[in-house]
């Protein structure tokens, strides 16, 4: 089936939701644009009917997300999708950033990391301890243990709650989402993991003040952790 004839397949079995309604597309193709556009990513072992919905109608569905400028990423072999900026430079950018301290960002990479090493053994599961002692290299000479560990608390929490990289399993642990093989881009692999090095090697356990500064595919910004 051709993309037009997809298109032509969709809105012909549509019908208004509500008086005067002017859509076109039926109430499931409805939700999965709306479940992309709110992000940060669709996922098809966590939400398998609109998963379906995707699949079957992603014709229309990229339609409809490039006239608000938006490119779709699908992911069929992990079933995950979601939706970044157009590539162009002189394209309005439609996807909100999310702020991401240093401190985020250098989680992000060790989670990534952990997630890459276990490529083809199923599940990934974390252990907040352990992430944690990883990212021990990053304090700095002006924190205390306590604050340290709440700035931690806090980036883990972020992981969870707003990127969603990150699902409970048990206390203290989660399950790292294959989703994270794309939202770190080459820029940020490349700072982060430049920075860990010099703090190694130096053994000053000092972070520079300079920003990571590179956008993800999920539309993340770094920002200095240093304040």
């Amino acid at each position: 089936m051709t993309e037009a004839s997809t298109m032509d397949a969709v809105t012909d079995d549509s019908a208004g939701l509500w008086r005067a309604d002017p859509g076109e597309l039926p109430d499931r193709t409805r939700r999965v644009l709306l479940r992309l556009v709110r992000g940060p990513y669709l996922s098809g072992a966590r939400e398998a009917q609109l998963w379906s919905v995707l699949l079957t109608d992603e014709a229309v569905i990229r339609s409809r997300l490039g006239d608000l400028f938006l490119e779709l990423v699908v992911d069929r072999e992990n079933e995950f999708a979601f939706v970044r900026n157009a590539p162009a430079d002189d394209t309005p950018k439609a996807v909100r950033s999310e702020a991401l301290t240093f401190l985020d960002t250098a989680m992000l990479l060790v989670l990534r990391q952990t997630l890459l090493s276990e490529e083809g053994h199923g599940r990934v599961i974390v252990g907040q301890a352990e992430v944690f002692e990883q990212l021990a290299v990053f304090r700095t000479a002006d924190r205390d243990e306590k604050d340290f560990a709440s700035r931690l608390n806090s980036s883990w929490n972020k992981m969870q709650n707003k990127l969603r990289v990150l699902h409970a399993v048990g206390d203290d642990r989660a399950e790292i989402s294959p989703v994270l093989r794309l939202i770190v881009d080459a820029d940020q692999i490349r700072a982060i993991t430049a920075e860990y090095q010099r703090i190694a090697r130096e053994g000053s356990g000092e972070v520079t003040g300079e920003s990571t500064d590179a956008s993800t595919d999920a539309e993340t910004d770094a920002e200095d952790d240093t304040e």
